[in-house]
């Protein structure tokens, strides 16, 4: 039975080799530095946290999601959902904040779509403005210097107007809410989310809005799902990074046209070395918040017409380098709960798992200050 834990990709690899004699040989001589190809290049240590939505499963609220990112001695924790926290009364935020600082974990906070347009809206904040203005002042509480929020997902792409008249409304609502941003020190962060925007959209969103309030959270899983390399989307992105929710992805060539599966960190094709070299050089304060959102398939079918209906222009930027990728990759097995386990607790297993080999994973890379 496939237990959906796969060997991590390069496992007894030469390069792969090197790195861990280098890692063991050295000892803390080699904290803050992690091995390209060229064998050696230093980079600066990166901050390492969790986006809560890693362990869904468990149904954590803050104070017990802070317990596990200390227990993991992280550097951050990325809590991506309102209703999350218990209350969201002021003293309550604030109180939540000294135990983080306490514990020396940077918080950041986000929220759900502010597209009024967008198939993913919900009014369970009110409208999209009155959702943000509350994101900025539950951010300001907890100290967040940024507010993550998302314009929708992929079949945005598809509703009237396509997603430039998504763009557009998301727009108005970043600058309906500037003054107050600004107002508080929040900054917005979009995300690329859910295949409904390429990276090459969200910089001319975040350029349209105002770079000085407005900026990106990076998803390199859902950059596969926008058909680009996750290193091209740090490229096109890692100036404007606020925060990110990263985790690895398998791609390979299928009868439909293109499979991903997202994996955990160091298990996809992700070439992560390379990485976070250069998000040290492009946004070296940003935590590097881990989201793994593993297991299962997602076909994209780029060989039928009707597919690139969402795609008005054409092929994105770089797709060439997404389909190198996929000629590279190989098929993955959808994960499945092993049989005689209950399925509730196999899950939650699951995730842990996930979350925390992905963890270890970028520690052996040198990532991580709070150990």
């Amino acid at each position: 039975m496939f237990s959906g834990v796969p060997r991590r990709r390069g496992d007894g690899t030469r390069r792969d080799f090197l790195c861990r004699v280098l890692l063991s040989g050295l000892g803390s001589t080699l904290s803050g530095r992690c091995f390209g190809r060229d064998g050696g290049l230093e980079v600066r240590r990166l901050m390492l946290g969790m986006d809560n939505f890693a362990v869904r499963a468990m149904n954590w609220k803050t104070d017990r999601l802070l317990e596990y990112a200390a227990s993991l001695k992280l550097d951050s924790l990325f809590i991506t959902q309102l209703d999350a926290f218990e209350s969201l009364k002021t003293a309550y935020l604030q109180e939540f904040a000294r135990r983080a600082a306490e514990l020396g974990i940077s918080v950041q906070v986000g929220s759900w779509s502010i597209c009024p347009t967008s198939l993913a809206f919900r009014n369970d904040w009110g409208t999209a403005v009155q959702h943000l203005e509350l994101g900025i002042r539950v951010a300001r509480a907890v100290r967040s210097p940024i507010v993550r929020v998302v314009l929708g997902g992929q079949e945005d792409r598809r509703s009237k107007g396509g997603i430039d008249a998504r763009i557009r409304d998301t727009i108005r609502v970043l600058q309906d809410c500037r003054s107050v941003a600004v107002d508080n020190g929040v900054k917005i962060a979009v995300e690329n989310h859910a295949g409904d925007m390429h990276s090459s959209e969200l910089a001319r969103l975040i350029e349209e809005a105002g770079p000085e309030y407005v900026g990106a959270n990076m998803d390199s899983g859902n950059a596969l799902w926008a058909l680009e390399d996750p290193l091209q989307n740090l490229e096109n992105l890692g100036r404007y990074a606020l925060c990110t929710s990263l985790r690895d992805g398998a791609v390979w060539r299928s009868d439909s046209g293109v499979t991903v599966q997202w994996t955990a960190m160091g298990e996809g094709d992700v070439d992560w070395q390379s990485y976070f070299q250069k998000f040290a050089q492009l946004c070296p304060e940003t935590p590097v918040n881990i989201e793994t959102i593993s297991g299962f398939p997602h076909r994209i079918p780029i060989e039928d017409q009707n597919y690139w209906r969402a795609w008005p222009r054409g092929k994105p930027p770089g797709f060439d380098r997404f389909m190198q990728m996929a000629a590279r990759g190989k098929p993955r097995r959808a994960w499945s709960v092993p049989r005689g386990e209950d399925r509730d607790a196999a899950v939650r297993d699951y995730q842990r798992s996930e979350l925390e080999r992905s963890i270890q994973f970028c520690r052996e890379l040198g990532l991580g200050r709070n150990r």
